[in-house]
Parts: C-alpha cells; structure tokens; sequence
C-alpha cells in the first residue's frame, strides 16, 4: 500500500547537448569531415564550416602565426566511425 514511488528522482536531469542526429548532413558537409579527418583545414575552406561547427562535429583551433585551423570533435570523429570510415 504504501511502498515508494520509484519515479521521483531529486537529482536533476543532465542536460541534453544537441546532436547532428537531428538532421541529415548533406553531402558537402560529409565531403569536409572527410577532409578534416587526414588534416586541419583553413577556417575559411568552405562554406559548411558554420552548420558543423554548430553541431558540435568540428572545432577551432590557433595555429601558429595567429591562423586559425579547424579539426574534427570526437562527435565528429563518432560520425565518420559509424559510417565506417574510422
């Protein structure tokens, strides 16, 4: 009759990061992981920088000289690994 109720939790949920799973990356944006998976790329190389970035599948980094380079996250790395590139 009065046993505890299991569904109350006072820890609050973690929170969610948003994930590429969310929608399709085209086939550009496959073609730039693809590149960043060999080597960091200019950030400037090409325009489906913004919308990875955004997913969180890439991230900038400082090179030398003050030039800015972009490589892949380990989500990034996770979505070439399950399309079976890594």
């Amino acid at each position: 009759m009065n046993q505890p109720d299991h569904n109350t939790n006072d820890t609050p949920a973690p929170a969610k990061r948003p994930t590429i799973l969310r929608r399709l990356l085209s086939h550009h944006e496959l073609a730039t992981l693809l590149l960043l998976l060999h080597a960091p790329i200019d950030a400037s190389a090409k325009p489906e920088i913004p919308q990875l970035h955004e997913a969180g599948l890439i991230e900038t980094i400082s090179g030398d000289e003050g030039t800015s380079h972009i490589r892949l996250t380990s989500e990034g790395n996770a979505v070439l690994r399950g399309l079976g590139v890594k």
